[in-house]
This record gives structure tokens, sequence and C-alpha cells, in this order.
């Protein structure tokens, strides 16, 4: 298992962008980044959770992100617990469904993204790379493995 602690300061810098939301600013960060509120599985306290979109399906309204931390990220957890209560992306917000993608469905959406994202791709297989534990090179097999360790959620309009 890998480290998932995150410092304070980076904790508050990864916050910053729901700041934006709370002013009616989230439009700021386009298409980009959404907010997920979720309610907490024992606690049934209200949280906020930006997350990176790194794909979707306009014709089914799907916005798709990754669960970072893996099946321990406590987002993640809750919205398996049929806790998601509302995404804001922005100036739209929707209460969501959502799934999980497949293995094979999240491997073809990370090949899109790191593809539209060629230029910084060495800065994302580092992250990746800390986030897994392991050293991610992009490959179809480093990438099926990754993304079985890090699960894609979809979500669309309720």
């Amino acid at each position: 298992m890998h480290d998932t602690r995150i410092s304070p300061i980076l904790r508050r810098l990864l916050r910053a962008p729901t700041y934006l939301y709370d002013l009616d600013l989230g439009w700021i960060l386009g298409q980009r980044f959404l907010r997920l509120t979720h309610t907490g599985r024992r606690s049934g306290r209200r949280y906020q959770t930006m997350l990176e979109v790194v794909g979707g399906d306009r014709a089914r309204g799907e916005l798709i992100v990754v669960a970072g931390l893996g099946r321990s990220a406590q987002w993640y957890r809750n919205v398996c617990a049929g806790n998601a209560r509302e995404i804001a992306i922005g100036r739209r917000r929707f209460r969501p469904r959502y799934r999980e993608l497949t293995p094979d469905e999240a491997s073809a959406v990370l090949a899109e993204y790191e593809r539209r994202n060629r230029w910084v791709a060495p800065v994302v297989r580092g992250v990746l790379s800390r986030l897994v534990g392991w050293s991610y090179d992009g490959s179809p097999a480093a990438r099926m493995r990754l993304v079985r360790e890090l699960p894609m959620v979809g979500f669309r309009p309720a």
C-alpha cells in the first residue's frame, strides 16, 4: 500500500478551486474540473471534492474522473455507498448517477487523455507513478495495471 497522506499546505492548494464554486465563479475553471458534493458514510457530514475531468461522453452527458488515491479515497467510498449529492462543472449543476468504468473503458480513456496532454506526459506519468507507488511508463500493459488500481468513475445527470 502506498502513502496517501497529503500535507496541509498541498491540501489547501488543492481546495482552492472549490472556493471559486462557493463564489459562483466555477465557470473560470471551464470543463477541466468538477466539484463533487457527497455525504460521509458514517458522519453524515457534507464534503466537497475537486476532481479533474479526464474524459467524457457528450452523447450521454457523462464526465469521467479518476480515483487518484484508489478505492480507499473517501469520496470514492461515499459515492459507492450512494452518497453523491451534486456535481458542479462550470455553471452547470446536477444530481449525479455514477458508474465505474470497466478496465478496458478506463484504459481507453486514459490513453486518450495522455494523447491530448502529450506535452505534459512526463509530468502526468510522474504524478501517476507516485500515486500508485510504481513506475508508470504509459505502455498498454502499465495502463491496464494502473486503471485496475485507480478506478475511473463516470458521472451523469440522474
